[in-house]
């Protein structure tokens, strides 16, 4: 009986240390994937999609921000947009200083552009690239800001 009770315990406390760990590192990785060929990748319609808009075609830049377990991190994004609302070109620069949140920005940096040129920016809502899915919550809010700035 009591070599029965050592083992119930010792089976609760490595059940209990596993939770704790999975719980103190799940948000801070993030499972790497390449970021898809084809722009379709994980951008998803909104409903700011269903009716078109009208856009002064240009540069336009916004800083986007979002939240990570280690803070507040934002990054720089940069489009170029023609009149009916197509990006042209894109760039984001992240703002991150080291750790867990430079990494990612940088893969999102590496696997954006396959995922948004060519694509008319009332249709974006990216949610992953490249491994990377705290970060496109800054880009989405860059996005809308830019929206917000570019429509005529």
């Amino acid at each position: 009986m009591p070599r029965r009770t050592a083992r119930t315990a010792l089976y609760a406390a490595t059940a209990a240390s596993t939770a704790l760990l999975a719980a103190a590192c799940g948000p801070q990785t993030e499972q790497v994937e390449s970021a898809p060929s084809s722009p379709s990748g994980s951008a998803e319609s909104d409903s700011a999609s269903e009716a078109p808009a009208s856009f002064t075609a240009g540069e336009y830049e916004a800083t986007g921000s979002y939240q990570t377990p280690g803070g507040t991190q934002s990054v720089d994004v940069e489009v170029t947009l023609e009149a009916d609302g197509t990006i042209t070109d894109v760039e984001v620069d992240g703002n991150a200083e080291g750790g867990n949140s430079e990494q990612f920005q940088k893969k999102f940096e590496s696997g954006i552009d396959a995922q948004v040129e060519g694509r008319k920016i009332t249709e974006l809502s990216i949610d992953k690239v490249s491994g990377s899915s705290l970060t496109s919550g800054g880009f989405n809010d860059a996005i809308a800001q830019i929206i917000d700035d570019a429509q005529a």
